[in-house]
């Protein structure tokens, strides 16, 4: 199973896409698409569709791990970030992936067992899963790969659950 993890966003999106075999998990790529500030949000949506869609095309994941919106105290970022999310979902349902959202505690933990582990700990559990010599940059980055490997652990759950 191939697996793309999502960081939304308006300015950087992250995005990673893993390998789920046997045995560990596997990295084929990842990096983040960034789109400049001065660029009307109407463009800067169109253009995250459009790299998401390269990427869709590029390495054709089955399932997609997309971070769930959570707290924002300043509102303005919250509408732009739902916005780019927006614009990726719809990417991802126009191309057939299948679409899983999650928030920021069930990837803390998932990678860490402990839902208040900080984005440190959560990027080193993405280096040692990943067998990575360090952590991805940015931050957006590392975090897409864990979105992408708490979906795989849950994949990997319902598999063993439904053969017992």
């Amino acid at each position: 199973m191939r697996i793309l993890g999502i960081d939304p966003g308006t300015a950087t999106v992250g995005w990673g896409v893993i390998d789920i075999k046997t045995g560990a998990p596997t990295i084929v790529a990842s990096g983040h698409i960034s789109t400049p500030k001065e660029m009307p949000l109407s463009q800067r949506l169109l253009e995250i569709s459009r790299d998401i869609k390269e990427i869709l095309e590029t390495y054709r994941p089955s399932e997609a791990g997309v971070e769930e919106l959570f707290f924002f105290k300043n509102q303005k970022t919250v509408i732009s970030v739902a916005q780019a999310r927006g614009a990726i979902l719809l990417t991802l349902e126009e191309n057939s992936v299948s679409i899983f959202g999650y928030t920021p505690l069930q990837v803390k933990q998932a990678l860490t067992n402990y839902g208040r582990a900080d984005k440190t700990q959560v990027q080193q559990m993405v280096k040692a899963l990943l067998k990575l010599k360090e952590i991805p940059k940015p931050d957006d980055t590392a975090d897409a790969l864990a979105i992408a490997l708490c979906h795989a652990q849950r994949r990997r759950r319902e598999i063993i659950e439904n053969i017992n």
